[in-house]
């Protein structure tokens, strides 16, 4: 199977809100070894200003995954997800992600090279509320190795 040679460009709306849980932010704390008190005490995420937990800021990768979820799926797209390597993940906040959020994220493809038989395929998830606020930008590289590489 070969990507789709107009991948690039194309964009997945929101898909269903992922609603952040305190104990998603918990699980996810201690998963990192985040070990702020924030991430675990309600008190302690209200000393800091926050209305409640905050989540480490890789948590953003939950919702971000789900976005790239919609690429890998889509069968035009021409990813066979068996040939797939993770090959970067960088996060911009602008804002904290926090227990009782209801975040969705935008899927944008920003770029498509070919390497070899493969393609490296850079994909950019809006994350912000179901009422539009931003709240974080992933980008993520995931590498398609060809047939036979």
């Amino acid at each position: 199977m070969t990507i789709a040679p107009d991948l690039q460009g194309r964009s997945y709306p929101p898909a269903e809100p992922y609603s952040v849980g305190r104990e998603s932010v918990r699980d996810f704390a201690r998963a990192v070894k985040a070990t702020h008190p924030a991430h675990f005490d309600v008190a302690a995420a209200a000393a800091l200003g926050h209305a409640d937990l905050v989540a480490p800021p890789t948590f953003a990768i939950i919702v971000a995954q789900r976005a790239d979820a919609q690429l890998i799926a889509d069968p035009d797209a021409g990813i066979d997800f068996t040939r797939v390597v993770h090959a970067d993940q960088r996060f911009v906040h602008h804002r904290p992600i926090l227990a009782g959020d209801e975040l969705v994220a935008e899927l944008h493809v920003d770029q498509v090279r070919a390497m070899g038989g493969g393609a490296m395929i850079t994909t950019r998830a809006e994350i912000s509320t179901v009422e539009g606020a931003p709240v974080a930008t992933s980008t993520s590289s995931i590498l398609v190795r060809g047939e036979g590489q």
